[in-house]
């Protein structure tokens, strides 16, 4: 398979051909949809859905902070697996799924698994209503022992490890408030006792719904989404996968893939991607942009921009300022687009303000 065919593949995978108008039937929310940045759901889901939307006020999803300690949206029945596929397997993918902070974990001297369960009694302790984040990190921090924490700066404060409070926080049956400045946690509805021993069949479906979604891809690609080491994704690699050359590279698809993959729709859609959008949450960003310094546009290391996808690939970024009820477009092409694909996108533009709650917007263009 050439990168085309994959890509076109996954925009259809990724329902971004507007096949449905309800948020449930979206296979990105049933992986979890993330929404780490202002409206980056909200928006993924307009890109996706031929309707409305509201993530908020639909009493379906649940919010919580689940794969890489990132905040996502979950439909309720599916939170209890997702919470499963989070419970380290052993000490070794506890510190894995620590991520920046493992040196943190790995100087506390005690086990990590022991760590992260023992952050999480806490915190279950300490959550019995509605708190602020900051309230439940004060309490937290005094609950846990004192290697469990450091000194913040920017907090002038020391608080429990920012990682190890997130990947504990659904272990201890918590979640977060949908649409809540400052973030702010609650207790799950009738959560039950606290769980402690690993699934690994829940671990392997985080897997291959990844693998369905942004395949053909390789372990490591797989690893470095759900946020473990590759050793960890070994352990709990799904059994029925096809293999898939792409691009001189054996990738792995879900077997029952194989025939979408190879008689994808035309890609025929133009649409406006939030930073973090699930279909560039791929982590083979080489076959995504294969341009060097194209990438570089689209992955920055802060503030990434939204994508425009294109005529079947990744054809420019796009970035937003808001004035009053006003809310200014910036598209940047790539390459010179064809009229109907500017057209289309400024219709995107219109959906996503509007999505926003602006009244009014307007669009400039620019090649890059």
């Amino acid at each position: 398979m050439d990168r085309r065919q994959v890509l076109a593949y996954r925009i259809a995978e990724h329902g971004l051909h507007r096949g449905s108008t309800d948020v449930a039937d979206l296979a990105v929310v049933r992986a979890g949809l993330q929404d780490s940045m202002r409206d980056t759901a909200l928006l993924a889901a307009v890109a996706r859905l031929d309707g409305p939307v509201s993530l908020v006020d639909d009493d379906r999803l649940v919010l919580a902070w689940t794969l890489r300690g990132a905040p996502h949206f979950h439909l309720r029945t599916d939170l209890a697996e997702a919470t499963r596929a989070l419970i380290p397997l052993d000490d070794a993918d506890a510190l894995a799924r620590m991520l920046w902070q493992r040196k943190e974990l790995a100087a506390t001297g005690v086990a990590a698994s022991e760590v992260v369960f023992t952050a999480a009694a806490a915190l279950r302790k300490v959550v019995t209503s509605e708190m602020t984040k900051g309230a439940v990190s004060t309490a937290v921090t005094k609950l846990v022992p004192p290697e469990f924490s450091r000194w913040c700066r920017g907090c002038n404060a020391t608080h429990i490890h920012e990682q190890l409070m997130r990947i504990a926080t659904p272990l201890g049956g918590i979640r977060l408030v949908k649409g809540a400045t400052p973030a702010t946690l609650a207790p799950l509805e009738g959560r039950g006792r606290m769980r402690t021993t690993p699934d690994p069949t829940a671990a392997t479906s985080v897997i291959t719904s990844y693998l369905q979604l942004n395949g053909p891809a390789s372990p490591g690609d797989a690893a470095e989404f759900v946020g473990t080491s590759r050793a960890v994704v070994d352990r709990t690699w799904p059994t029925d996968l096809a293999d898939v050359e792409v691009e001189g590279k054996t990738r792995y698809l879900p077997a029952s893939r194989l025939p979408a993959l190879e008689n994808p729709p035309e890609p025929d859609v133009v649409r406006l991607l939030p930073p973090w959008d699930p279909f560039i949450q791929a982590r083979d960003k080489a076959l995504l942009v294969p341009d060097p310094a194209r990438r570089k546009e689209v992955w920055k290391m802060l503030g990434n921009p939204g994508v425009l996808l294109a005529e079947g690939d990744i054809a420019g970024t796009w970035r937003t300022k808001a004035s009053g009820t006003k809310l200014t477009f910036t598209l940047t092409a790539f390459d010179p687009l064809r009229p109907a694909a500017r057209e289309a996108a400024e219709a995107e533009a219109a959906l996503v303000a509007t999505a926003r709650g602006f009244e009014k917007h307007d669009v400039t263009w620019s090649v890059s």
